[in-house]
Formats: structure tokens, C-alpha cells, sequence
């Protein structure tokens, strides 16, 4: 998303803004299988909407991009950790100059686009914290091999392929080491002197009539610079895409993080590339409800069987299985088929979840005559009251 280009991602998904992970997580789980694409076969309008929902949660479920969208209204991917104006790499801290003892009253604070205040230029303080910043120099680079850094991959997965687990084919943008310079940056040959400083490592600022002498910005005070190689522009890498299989395991859910190794960017100086890792987000079932490992489902049964107690077929993701239903069940209770869940990432050995049966007792449209006196005389033969404990705390 370029900058600049400010969308409401709380407003597309329907959330407040200080909303929970866990709430944002749920109202793109209802919008997504609302508009799903194989929910609107050819609605154009509904593929938008989609698009527009899985934009907002590629935001708004990501930690530090949330952080970042907070902050700024939109996210961009150039945008440093500490924001615009964060210096990109260490280097000593700024001084902590007090400037109370000196008398600026001949300092032109509109010049320097300030405000004076009490004969003190308000961005006065602030131009030489950003002198003295910029002065500060970069961090010298690192010698020997440095590890690549690690990419991060969304896919959007089925339902069915989450649980058994998929062969995928993924194209990603990696940086490779530059074959020019081999992923040093620079051509070879002997280190130049600075342009810049002409070799002194300091440079001069200057504010009015007053100047000031800082570390030279361009060689970090060294004095000597290496030219950059053509082809990278100095980075000592490309970027290239490469495609390649991923195998899925069976068990990821939403948020699940799948790690490639050493497929993600190049290392520098001989180092080793980082990872790829591949968040996944599920598509939600019509009917199992997955929470964890676990699976949830809802079982319809008639009076009688509630009531005497049946062997009936429940819907499994492993297909048809056999509950046993026992006498007086009651409407919400739940039951449980053990090993009958999703297969675990956390555990070793094939071990899998459980999935629970919630039973919702059907009662039935008594239209003739026969039928309700058999239950009248059921109710007679059965004459508890069941909201006797109501009436008893009332």
C-alpha cells in the first residue's frame, strides 16, 4: 500500500479500534465466509469485498503492522521500526547539550522556521539535536559472515487442506547475493578517499554565523570509502523471485507459522540466508467449528432418543462416526469423541484433538389427536417440575 493512501481497516472490518486480536481474528472469520469468492461464484462486487477484508486483516492481524497503521493511518512497507525520522542504524547518541547558560537573543528563530520563546528559538534546541544527530555517523559495517534475514509469507488455505495438510507452490521475492561483488557491495580494490571529508572523517555544519564540527556522515568518520558495486548499488544483493514446493503439514490453523529453511534472504559476506515462514489463515467450516486442536459440532436428536437413550451417526472430519446418546440427555449437553480432532503441531506421534458433540434436542409439531394424548399421558406419568429450583430461588 503506497503512503499516503489512508483506508479505514477497523471501518472494513467492522471492529472498534482498540479492539483485541481476538475479536478482529473473529469478524474477519464472519466477513470472509460471508464474501468468500466460492460462497459468490462470479460476483464481482463480493470478490472486491474480499479483497478489501483480507487487506484490512493482512494489517490489522499483524502486530507491528497494526502498530504501524495506528500510528501513521496506513501502513508501507518502508517505513522504519522507530518510524520516519528513526535513525537506520546505531550509532552513538545524540549529546545531551544544556543550552540555558547562552543568550540567543541574536538568533533569527524564523530563519530556522521556530518560534521564539524567551529569546530562545523553540527548533533551535531541536536543529542542533538534529545536527548533532545526523553528525553521529553510520555504525561501521559488519566484518564476516552475516546471517540473511527471515521472510514472512500469508497464505490463504481451505478448511480441508489446513486439517490433512497440502503440497503448495509458492513464487516469492528473495534477495540473492549480487554475483558481481559476491555480497560485499563494493567493486574491488582499495578504499578511496572520502569525497566528502576529503579523507579527515569530520565535516562542517553551519547555522547562521555559527558552525560546527561533527563526524562526516558519508564514511562515518573514517576518512576512506569503497566504491559501490553497479549492480547492487552497494546493498551486495538482488532481488529476484524463485518458485518453489512447500509442504504444508496436516493441523495448521490461523496464525499457524509453517518455517522454510534457508529460504529466506541471503546472508552477507558468506553468510548463511534466513528463513521463510508461512502464516497461514484458515477458511471457516459450515459446520465443524475449530477452537485449537479441538472440533466442535452441533448434533440434532428427536425426544425419544434424548429421552430413552440411541446410537446415532455424527459427522466427523474423519467421516460418519457412531455416538452412543445416553438416556435423559439433555438439550446443550456435550459429548466427546476422543482422537476424533485436528492433528497437533505441538506434539509428536500423530496425537490429535477431540472433537465434542453438542446435543440440540429436536421437539417435534404435534398435529394429531393420538399423538397428543400419548404426550399428556407422558406428562402425567411424569409430573416433576422442572423449574421447581426457579421458583425456589425466587
Amino acid at each position: 500500500m503506497p503512503v499516503g493512501t489512508q483506508k479505514d481497516y477497523y471501518a472494513t472490518l467492522g471492529v472498534k479500534r482498540g479492539a483485541k486480536p481476538e475479536e478482529i481474528r473473529k469478524a474477519y472469520r464472519h466477513l470472509a465466509r460471508k464474501y468468500h469468492p466460492d460462497v459468490n461464484p462470479g460476483n464481482k462486487a463480493a470478490e472486491e469485498k474480499f479483497k478489501e477484508i483480507s487487506e484490512a486483516y493482512e494489517i490489522l492481524g499483524d502486530e507491528k503492522k497494526r502498530q504501524i497503521y495506528d500510528q501513521y493511518g496506513f501502513y508501507a512497507d518502508n517505513i522504519p521500526p522507530g518510524g520516519y525520522g528513526a535513525t537506520p542504524s546505531p550509532g552513538p547518541p545524540p549529546p545531551d547539550i544544556d543550552f540555558s547558560g547562552f543568550d540567543f537573543s541574536g538568533f533569527d528563530p524564523s530563519a530556522a522556521g521556530g518560534e521564539k520563546r524567551g529569546g530562545v528559538g523553540s527548533s533551535f534546541r531541536d536543529l542542533f539535536s538534529q545536527i548533532f544527530t545526523r553528525g553521529a555517523g553510520r555504525a561501521p559495517e559488519p566484518e564476516g559472515p552475516q546471517p540473511g534475514t527471515d521472510i514472512e509469507y500469508r497464505m490463504h488455505l481451505g478448511f480441508w487442506d489446513a486439517i490433512r495438510g497440502t503440497q503448495v507452490r509458492i513464487t516469492v521475492a528473495r534477495q540473492e547475493t549480487c554475483p558481481e561483488c559476491r555480497g560485499s557491495g563494493h567493486v574491488a580494490g582499495p578504499a578511496v578517499v572520502c569525497s566528502a571529508c576529503g579523507g579527515t572523517g569530520k565535516t562542517t555544519q553551519q547555522v547562521g554565523s555559527m558552525r560546527f564540527t561533527i563526524t562526516c556522515p558519508q564514511c562515518g568518520g573514517t576518512g576512506r570509502q569503497r566504491r559501490n558495486c553497479p549492480k547492487c548499488a552497494g546493498t551486495g544483493h538482488l532481488q529476484k523471485p524463485e518458485t518453489f514446493e512447500v509442504r504444508i503439514p496436516p493441523g495448521v490453523d490461523t496464525g499457524s507459522r509453517v518455517r522454510v529453511p534457508r529460504k529466506g534472504n541471503a546472508g552477507s559476506n558468506g553468510g548463511p540466508p534466513g528463513d521463510l515462514f508461512i502464516v497461514t489463515d484458515v477458511e471457516p467450516h459450515p459446520l465443524f467449528e475449530r477452537k485449537g486442536d479441538n472440533i466442535y459440532v452441533k448434533l440434532p436428536v428427536t425426544v425419544t432418543e434424548a429421552a430413552l437413550g440411541a446410537k446415532v451417526e455424527v459427522p466427523t472430519i474423519d467421516g460418519p462416526s457412531t455416538i452412543k446418546i445416553p438416556p435423559g440427555t439433555q438439550g446443550g449437553q456435550t459429548l466427546r469423541l476422543r482422537g476424533k480432532g485436528a492433528p497437533s503441531l505441538r506434539e509428536s506421534g500423530g496425537l490429535r484433538g477431540d472433537q465434542f458433540v453438542e446435543v440440540q434436542v429436536v421437539v417435534p409439531r404435534v398435529a394429531d389427536e393420538r399423538s397428543k394424548e400419548i404426550l399428556r399421558e407422558l406428562g402425567r406419568l411424569n409430573s416433576d417440575d422442572p423449574r421447581k429450583d426457579l421458583k425456589a430461588k425466587v
